[in-house]
């Protein structure tokens, strides 16, 4: 076991990964329109460039996972991290929009291959629970600040350098990790259970989750089409068969079982429902500051950091809390204070004003911060050490796809009611169809100027706060929701500690190894 010295060096590398992948995820929204102004790929390009990086993301986590396990966590993060360096290359570099494409495309799959490993050497190096829940609550609230960096960091970039410094920055990050990595993390991988992977089976949660993610970003973006719900049935029914195959498995991908224990489906929950707010929150308040206000992307940037700041301080302070109050009250009532932002938001007297979007930032992420925390610390313990890969799957799974049904539903009736409010406009015609959406009417406010545009704008700003305060009692209803089913499934005085692992194989009678 390494020292205490080398633990916390080992889990600052591992920050320093987990910090530049979640940035790059949302880095390229800032970036975005300058790419597009000087590579001008078609609409269909477009579209890859926007969609490709959390299609391949969420699709390949469970393989990567128990790749992980199976040839060497470190051998999978450093590789990883070689594939995420190489495609950044490749994007930034890009002369043509199918360059981007690929680079995009390879940025995924390295941030799949590293990503459950940062999770699951975290169980390997730190046996102590009370040891792990610290680093976990270091990891999280690393993560955090990336994702809420991007927008700032990215448009500092953007605007002083071109949007190819958006990708060159994670060149350096990238050889520095690396160079960290080789001599002091760990090496760990699953004793030989017999036969090799299942590779039919790995194609199902693949093919699975990527048509699963397909059709919900598409939902979001275009409506619910007949083409939306035959590609979301297919990956349902490949996830059936997916599930049915592990179940038959000694050796499976992703033991399913493990959902059939209230704590650890608890946890699936409490990690995949909030970020279906936050993920929906942080797409319309970036809309509300941008679009609606006109602030530019480091603006805006800089006024998401409450966010940042308030998950930063709850998945700190999760150990703490734990140390005075148990998991079942902490998770409840930290989902309460999620629901509880949101509805101030929904009360919150109109126009809005910065100091109400602050506010629910603030109280978002506090409640977020905690709740990713410890659920994040169950999921690890709940499995055995040799397959802590298929936790960190699980964790980043349900945060994406979180992510992305978030932004289907709740940006879905957040645009229907919008486009519903936008009525007696000063504009007729394709104008007034245009400026039924966020970005027509910005589009055609912007082109008429004077005072109709700006009479068109303050309309808009009414349609739009009105939606979000509508859109915020939904969401607090889903972590009310939440908040039940946690509760439920979490028995009384349930420790992280006690979320001891099982064996795969129920059949087998040996102990859990840890």
């Amino acid at each position: 076991m390494p020292g205490p010295r080398a633990r916390w060096a080992m889990l600052a590398v591992l920050c320093v990964s987990v910090f530049v992948v979640m940035m790059d995820v949302t880095v390229l929204n800032v970036a975005l329109p300058a790419l597009i102004a000087d590579v001008r790929p078609s609409p269909l390009t477009q579209l890859w460039i926007v969609d490709i990086y959390s299609l391949l993301l969420g699709g390949l986590l469970i393989l990567s996972g128990a790749l992980g396990d199976r040839v060497g966590r470190k051998l999978m993060f450093v590789a990883g991290f070689v594939v995420f360096a190489v495609a950044s290359v490749v994007a930034a570099t890009a002369a043509h929009s199918w360059q981007v494409v690929i680079g995009r495309a390879l940025c995924a799959i390295g941030a799949a291959m590293l990503m459950p490993p940062t999770l699951s050497m975290i169980r390997s190096i730190f046996t102590d629970d009370r040891e792990r829940m610290r680093a976990i609550a270091i990891w999280s609230a690393v993560a955090g600040l990336g994702a809420a960096a991007g927008p700032l960091v990215g448009g500092v970039l953007v605007q002083s350098f071109g949007w190819r410094a958006a990708f060159w920055l994670n060149v350096p990050v990238a050889v520095v990790v690396i160079v960290a990595a080789v001599p002091l993390l760990p090496e760990y991988r699953a004793p030989h259970r017999g036969g090799g992977l299942d590779w039919f089976g790995a194609a199902l949660s693949v093919f699975g989750i990527m048509a699963l993610a397909w059709g919900i970003k598409h939902t979001a973006t275009g409506g619910l089409t007949g083409a939306d719900v035959a590609i979301l049935l297919v990956g349902a029914v490949l996830l059936a068969l997916f599930a049915r195959r592990q179940l038959r498995s000694d050796d499976p991908l992703l033991d399913v079982r493990l959902f059939r224990r209230g704590p650890f489906t608890a946890a699936a929950v409490a990690m995949f429902v909030p970020q279906i707010v936050l993920g929906a929150m942080l797409l319309l308040i970036t809309l509300w500051l941008q679009s609606m206000h006109g602030y530019d992307p480091a603006q805006a940037g800089l006024r998401s950091l409450p966010i940042a700041v308030a998950s930063l301080v709850g998945s700190l302070i999760a150990p703490q809390l734990l140390d005075r109050v148990e998991v079942r009250t902490t998770l409840g009532v930290s989902l309460l204070v999620v629901a509880g932002g949101l509805l101030y938001l929904g009360w919150a007297p109109q126009p809005i004003s910065y100091g109400s979007i602050a506010a629910v930032q603030v109280t978002m992420g506090l409640g977020a911060g905690v709740v990713t925390t410890i659920a994040s610390s169950m999921l690890v313990a709940a499995v055995p050490a040799e397959r802590a890969g298929q936790a960190g799957a699980v964790s980043e799974t349900s945060y994406d796809l979180g992510q992305g049904l978030g932004v289907a539903l709740l940006g879905s009736i957040h645009g229907a009611i919008f486009a519903a409010r936008m009525t007696d406009l000063p504009v007729s015609g394709p104008d007034a169809d245009a400026a039924r959406s966020v970005g027509g009417v910005v589009a055609v406010a912007t082109r008429l100027g004077g005072d109709a545009g700006a009479a068109l704008m303050a309309h808009a700003r009414t349609a739009f706060d009105s939606a979000l305060t509508t859109t915020a009692f939904i969401g607090a209803g889903l972590a009310v929701v939440a908040t039940v089913l946690v509760v439920l499934l979490t028995p009384r005085g349930f420790t992280v500690s006690s979320a001891e692992p099982q064996r795969v194989s129920e059949s087998d009678p040996r102990p859990a190894e840890t």
